[in-house]
């Protein structure tokens, strides 16, 4: 009987309990945010505030606060969780599209499937565990200045213009567009000047000068906050100027607050917070890092460290209302995904699984693999294949048949990964004869293999020798994650060299030896210096990291059932010597705006199968500054096939030996689709911060002059094209 007692008893105090906590205000959806806000916080003692800062934040039981990992990843697709998922192309791929509504689709696919996966824990009160919550640390928008950094892959290229439309473009698709509620929450990282070397990241410090900090380093930040209105930023490891960027005043306090009034939260890079004592030795001890960081504005802690800030309190170092407004913060993000409020009221609560890796989802990341694919040469047009007069083909080279590779890194798992081999054996493997060897694997000979002579006889044997080549993420990435080191060529996840690995190379020249037409597709993360390859090969590829469905999408490419049209978002440098020291952060000699030498391929640069022509270009000849002009152009497709072009759009000022200026620099761009034939007119329309130019002291000004707006499938001076002169008048006026 007194056991029976007992449960009632404790089943009356659970259900009172959760009455209680179903009436506390900040449980009303019809009251403000700000109001709720305030509620839940006044309701937390310090320690289950501090607690509740770091990236693992435990459940508050008497409070009914779920537990939430704030960690999760979606650089190119839901990553790292067990469930299936789709992957698209690495960011540097998507760069490669020049299509802004094709990768605003697939942050808008990423963050469904997404949703479904959260939708299913918080039903399950399963809100705790890492890389299954809504707050996705992606973008990555640092500058990928130097081709030999690791994790350049995970950017958008070496352009800020290029780099910022992208980002902002997936931040949209991210967040998603109700007044209210956030679809997911986009994480703009990292926060700022990070570019490489991997090797010596929690210690380094970037010493950018003003004028690089704010025309390269910067923009593209400052698009996302000011513009994207993005609601994460992620504060980076290294110093900026003597002073670790998680505890930077100029960068969080003055200029993401005071100057951008980014109102969103502020995480750490993961343990990043220790870094401040025990790499950048800036700091005596932790507890005094733990509050420089808050004060600062970081409002999460990515690591195990922020539980100091309660003896921080105590200890005088900064006061517990300090606390409240980062925790008000981090609060409003969780009430933005709908956490706190029934499912009825919040619009992506219905999203189930069923849209995992659906038709559409695939068919969207087979459309940008191809999108990406950028064609470097073709030889008296041998491409494309025509399959009715092959009999053979010889399919060589480490990433022929590697899944793996394909997925480059943070990457969530398919169901299934198409190869080249795979697609090539499915849909032509009964019309044409796929003799696959692998032949050498990423960086050395494979053990137990044909030798190069062997392999080459048997090559000759085919009509046609398709060598996919290139490296993976385990030669170039993060530290720590990408682990081959020790192999010539590559240090720390970065890379020595952009000579695609000598072992390659030297069965590529035995394959050139057979007479053979040879077709190198090339998978990597940033470029290869291609000096061999781009005078022997009959034709050459770069695939980027294409994701689950890049298979299909490089045999579409061969076969021409699609017509190539991604376009380079780096420079192809000639030579490693064209490269400045990898440290330097200076802009000067780096990037297709500030390199004087000839490139190999510049940025912007992409061939097709058919040709286009530009004419009639029109725009006001003279303008005063603080305006607006409109430029149009007519876009022609004079070839024999239909096909995309990126049609792209450049300002060019006179040089001033003086200061620094772009040799010309991007400042618009449309990819867009004509049939054989066809013309259209393309628009663009430059606001005053697309022709002005960045001071000395990093204000960014328009003034009066002349200048030069170039359109073109390419930059000018490499590809034909409309230009026209521009006459700017009036006094200076300042953008910011």
């Amino acid at each position: 009987m007194r056991n029976i007692s007992f449960f009632f008893m404790f089943c009356f105090c659970a259900l009172f309990a959760h009455a209680q906590v179903g009436n506390f205000p900040f449980r009303n959806a019809d009251l403000p945010l700000e109001v709720r806000v305030k509620d839940l916080i006044s309701r937390l003692t310090l320690e289950e505030k501090v607690q509740l800062m770091q990236h693992h934040s435990p459940a508050i039981s008497r409070l009914g606060i779920p537990a939430y990992d704030w960690w999760n990843e979606a650089l190119h697709g839901v990553a790292r969780t067990s469930e299936k998922v789709t992957v698209f192309p690495q960011a540097i791929g998507m760069a490669a599209t020049f299509d802004t509504d094709a990768i605003h689709k697939m942050g808008d696919i990423t963050s469904t499937e997404g949703r479904a996966l959260f939708n299913e824990d918080l039903k399950s009160g399963k809100t705790g565990t890492r890389y299954r919550g809504l707050t996705y640390w992606t973008p990555n928008i640092n500058i990928f200045r130097d081709p030999r950094w690791g994790r350049g892959q995970e950017t958008y290229g070496e352009d800020p213009y290029l780099t910022a439309k992208m980002g902002a473009a997936i931040v949209r698709g991210l967040e998603g567009d109700d007044p209210h509620y956030l679809k997911s929450v986009a994480c703009a990282k990292h926060y700022a000047v990070h570019s490489g070397p991997e090797y010596n990241r929690h210690s380094f410090d970037a010493r950018p000068s003003v004028f690089d900090l704010w025309d390269t380093y910067l923009p593209a930040f400052r698009e996302l906050v000011t513009k994207a209105k993005v609601h994460g930023v992620m504060c980076a490891y290294n110093r900026l100027n003597g002073q670790p960027c998680c505890g930077n005043d100029p960068l969080l306090a003055d200029i993401l607050r005071n100057q951008w009034h980014f109102d969103g939260y502020v995480t750490s890079d993961c343990w990043a917070l220790k870094d401040f004592a025990e790499f950048h030795k800036t700091h005596p001890e932790h507890t005094i890092a733990m509050s420089d960081a808050l004060l600062a504005g970081t409002d999460l802690e990515c690591g195990n460290l922020y539980h100091l800030l309660a003896e921080g309190v105590k200890k005088g170092l900064h006061s517990e209302r300090d606390i409240n407004v980062s925790l008000s913060r981090l609060f409003t993000i969780l009430f933005k995904i709908g956490m706190f409020d029934p499912a009825e009221r919040v619009p992506y609560s219905s999203i189930g699984r069923e849209v995992l890796e659906c038709e559409a989802h695939k068919q969207h990341a087979e459309c940008m693999a191809k999108e990406s694919i950028v064609l470097l040469e073709n030889k008296n047009h041998l491409l494309p294949l025509d399959a009715s007069k092959i009999k053979s083909i010889a399919l060589i080279g480490p990433n022929a048949d590697n899944g793996q590779t394909q997925l480059a890194n943070y990457f969530g798992t398919p169901s299934e990964i198409v190869t080249p081999y795979m697609s090539l054996k499915r849909r032509l493997g009964n019309k044409i004869k796929i003799d696959y060897l692998p032949g050498v694997g990423i960086v050395d000979k494979l053990k137990n293999a044909p030798s190069f002579a062997q392999v080459a006889r048997k090559a000759m044997q085919s009509d046609v020798i398709v060598f996919v080549s290139g490296i993976s993420a385990d030669y170039e990435g993060e530290a720590g994650d990408a682990g081959a080191a020790g192999y010539g060529g590559f240090a720390s996840g970065d890379r020595t060299t952009m000579q695609l690995p000598l072992v390659q190379i030297e069965l590529l020249k035995e394959l050139k030896k057979t007479g053979r037409p040879l077709i190198i597709v090339n998978m990597s993360g940033s470029v290869m210096s291609f000096e061999w390859e781009s005078r022997n090969a009959d034709a050459l590829l770069q695939a980027w990291y294409g994701g689950q469905a890049a298979g299909d999408a490089i045999v579409d490419v061969l076969f021409g059932h699609y017509n190539p049209a991604g376009r380079m978002p780096l420079t192809t440098y000639k030579s490693d010597n064209d490269l400045p020291p990898f440290e330097n952060y200076s802009m000067f000699g780096r990037t297709y705006r500030y390199f004087k030498g000839e490139p190999r391929y510049p940025f912007g640069y992409g061939l097709s199968y058919t040709t286009f022509a530009y004419s009639d270009m029109q725009c006001a000849g003279e303008i005063h500054t603080g305006d607006t002009v409109r430029v149009t152009v007519t876009v022609s497709n004079t070839g024999y096939c239909d096909g995309d072009e990126v049609v792209q759009l450049y300002v060019v000022h006179p040089q001033d030996g003086r200061k620094q200026i772009p040799l010309c620099a991007l400042k618009g761009f449309k990819r867009i689709h004509l049939k054989r034939g066809e013309s259209t007119r393309v628009s663009f329309t430059l606001a005053p911060e697309e022709l002005a130019l960045t001071e000395t002291d990093g204000n960014l000004m328009e003034k009066s002059g002349q200048v030069t707006l170039f359109v073109g499938g390419g930059q000018p001076n490499y590809v034909a094209g409309v230009s026209s002169p521009l006459t700017i008048k009036g006094a200076p006026y300042q953008v910011w």
